[in-house]
């Protein structure tokens, strides 16, 4: 009798003092919280076009407890003719009871779910979800990125901007059934998704995608390994970033790491006569040589135990520095090199942003090797002078000429315009440091010596565009295979820099083309990028023609001066 009489006061304290407290952990036990999907950010150019965005869709499910005997083969034969999918899968989930949540189809358009519903069926719900698009055709794969399955970035900027882009998601309180499928009906809404920030870049669309395509076409009819082209202005913004290999974001099965790295920042190369503007750079601003100063110019220099040669054969020359940096002599830069001396040539190079990180912090970004000048062996320093024996990416060579075409004034790269949120407030992003790196006047003959270059008589006449002043420079270099670090089978790196109009200058291109066969001088076989990409952008910008002429400059001893 007392067990009995202990039984039932327990029981009256479980049904009736307790009964409130218990109701409400057995329900805290079927409730679980979950995550709303929110709108993540869009990635767009400087106009607002989008390289990515994410649309509204519709996640269709079924309640297979909520249907009607009467509508069963209606709903199953409506779902499966609209949804493409196949009848045996969705009358198993229709017909799934006790289940109260059967997902029948993903990536709904609102359009689409809207005629299901109106057919008034039982038992079939939707829930708001969205999916990442890419518009095709942007050219900007290798940069962008892509997102997971998850809706997480997980490559390009998609990743590197995840935090920003992808906002904070809503949470939904629902009901857990008794084979663990959540019951979204039951639930409460406990907070509301937050919107994704859009990210505006400082790149031009159109112009992205003909760099994408102009290099493209170059790599494959060279059949080289790869490309990047990098166009910016003279403040360093980046306008358009090009890579090759590439892939479709709509479809990343068929690509892998190769085809996803961003090979304007992740790729490294020997810059070769590219590199020459720096020592000629630093010669001048030290007071060590001027335009007009003649050297004698051999066509082979011995230098400790290795020979240094000119890419041609004209015998002993008398050239001034105009001539040597035209005609891209190794020897003439050579013994320019040997008047600056290593350290100071070290310290121009740094300056010029070279063996350090861009300031973009894309993935994947490799700072390449400048190595320390207490560390140079003999033949270091005129190998430097010439762009061997260092390793630089597209954009940080695209910087320097974007320095020279500033009047000497280095702006660290930029991409990233600034943020727009939820309501359309834009952000500005911040401003990038600024560095005097040469004298205004030593630009200015810098500019003089590139545009002779691009002259009759220069290395790369292939580069001229009709109606403007064009300023550039050539770069062939030994390339190191990546698989076998030698350089005995990594064929060649050619590239070309330069800017335009050279009197005024606006747009700079960058464009550097790995192992290409046959045609791999960098005048030959970049000049042409170059001309094509550097045309379509002066087109885009309304870049006016240039209205004066180039003055004239002379190139060796006993010349008069030439344009």
């Amino acid at each position: 009798m007392v067990i009995l009489l202990l039984f039932a006061g327990r029981l009256t304290q479980i049904q009736g003092i307790d009964a409130d407290t218990y109701a409400e952990a057995a329900a805290n036990l079927r409730m679980q919280t979950i995550d709303i999907p929110t709108l993540r950010g869009q990635i767009t150019d400087a106009n607002g076009h989008p390289f990515a965005l994410s649309v509204e869709t519709r996640k269709v499910f079924v309640d297979p407890e909520e249907v009607e005997d009467a509508e069963r083969d209606r709903l199953i034969d409506e779902l499966v003719t609209r949804f493409d999918l196949e009848e045996e899968e969705v009358a198993g989930k229709v017909d799934a009871a006790p289940s109260r949540y059967q997902v029948v189809a993903t990536k709904v358009t609102p359009e689409e779910w809207r005629e299901v519903r109106d057919l008034g069926l039982s038992g079939v719900g939707a829930e708001v979800d969205y999916e990442r698009v890419y518009p095709e055709e942007t050219g900007a794969a290798d940069l962008i990125g892509f997102v997971g399955a998850e809706g997480h970035g997980l490559e390009g900027l998609e990743g590197y901007l995840d935090e920003t882009l992808a906002g904070e998601a809503g949470k939904r309180q629902v009901e857990v059934g008794q084979d663990g499928t959540q019951i979204p009906m039951a639930g409460g809404l406990v907070r509301e998704p937050e919107a994704g920030r859009d990210v505006r870049l400082t790149l031009d669309r159109d112009l992205q995608w003909y760099a994408q395509q102009a290099l493209a076409d170059r790599v494959e009819e060279l059949e080289a390994q790869a490309g990047s082209v990098v166009v910016s202005d003279k403040e360093g913004r980046i306008l358009a970033m090009a890579d090759y290999p590439t892939y479709s974001q709509s479809d990343i099965s068929g690509s892998g790491p190769k085809e996803w790295s961003n090979g304007a920042v992740a790729s490294t190369f020997e810059p070769g006569s590219t590199n020459k503007v720096i020592t000629v750079a630093a010669a001048l601003e030290e007071g060590k040589t001027t335009p007009e100063t003649v050297y004698t110019v051999p066509y082979a220099l011995q230098y400790y135990d290795q020979t240094f040669r000119n890419s041609t054969n004209n015998g002993t020359q008398r050239l001034t520095v105009n001539g040597i940096m035209a005609e891209s002599s190794n020897v003439g830069t050579i013994k320019i090199a040997d008047e600056v001396g290593g350290g100071v040539l070290h310290r121009y190079m740094t300056d010029f942003g070279l063996g350090q990180p861009t300031g973009l912090a894309l993935p994947g970004e490799e700072t390449g090797v400048l190595t320390d000048p207490d560390d140079w062996w003999g033949t270091q320093l005129p190998s430097v002078s010439i762009g061997h024996g260092l390793s630089v990416n597209a954009v940080q060579m695209a910087s320097v000429y974007s320095t020279i075409a500033n009047g000497g004034v280095r702006v660290e790269p930029s991409l990233i315009a600034g943020t727009v949120d939820p309501e359309g407030e834009f952000t500005p992003a911040e401003e990038p440091t600024r560095e005097r790196i040469i004298s205004e006047e030593t630009a200015d003959q810098l500019r003089l010596m590139l545009e002779a270059v691009t002259s009759d008589a220069g290395t790369a006449p292939q580069a001229r565009i009709d109606g403007y002043r064009v300023a550039g420079k050539t770069g062939t270099a030994n390339r190191i295979d990546p698989e076998t670090g030698s350089y005995d089978d990594g064929g060649y790196t050619a590239t070309f820099a330069g800017f335009a109009p050279a009197d005024d200058p606006e747009l700079v291109v960058q464009v550097v083309l790995h192992n290409p066969q046959d045609t791999y001088y960098g005048g030959e076989a970049a000049g042409p990028v170059f001309n094509d990409i550097m045309s379509f952008a002066l087109k885009t910008f309304k870049v006016p023609p240039t209205d004066e002429e180039a003055p004239a400059i002379r190139l060796t001893e006993d010349e008069g001066a030439r344009s």
